[in-house]
């Protein structure tokens, strides 16, 4: 068992939801615990998913309530440090998978090199990055799992 952190955007379409909400379940199912910002879009739908498999979902949030995270957040941790959060979400987390972004998944990904964490990138950020990149939700929670210890 491991932290796996999920990251991505706050608003996506319907098909990066549909993604984020298969990793969430793939993390859950594999019985691993899922971090991350907590809120909307991919942050809740792979919430979400992990929840209905009986996973663990912990939510690291920028704001000052716990009332702000999504349903599927099992332990909200209330920052008070807006995007600084991302710093925590990262340090927490044995291994992060993006899945599409902005500029906030941007940092994560960066926090995370930085930190020595392994990155694995579905349809997130074409970057000159070493990110593993993968085509399914499945792939994503295998590549993670190979680095969980």
């Amino acid at each position: 068992m491991g932290i796996i952190g999920v990251i991505g955007g706050s608003q996506v379409s319907s098909e990066i939801y549909r993604l984020a909400y298969e990793v969430g379940r793939e993390i859950g199912k594999r019985g691993h615990i899922l971090v991350n910002g907590g809120l909307s879009g991919v942050m809740e739908a792979s919430a979400k998913g992990a929840k209905e498999e009986g996973g663990l979902v912990v939510g690291i949030l920028p704001g000052h309530s716990k009332e702000s995270a999504n349903p599927w957040v099992d332990i909200p941790v209330v920052t008070g440090m807006g995007e600084a959060r991302n710093v925590i979400i990262v340090r927490t987390a044995d291994v992060l998978i993006a899945i599409d972004g902005r500029y906030g998944t941007l940092s994560e990904i960066a926090f995370a090199l930085v930190f020595g964490k392994p990155v694995i990138g579905l349809r997130t950020w074409e970057c000159d990055f070493p990110i593993i990149r993968v085509e399914t939700p499945g792939q994503a929670v295998e590549e993670a799992e190979k680095f969980l210890k």
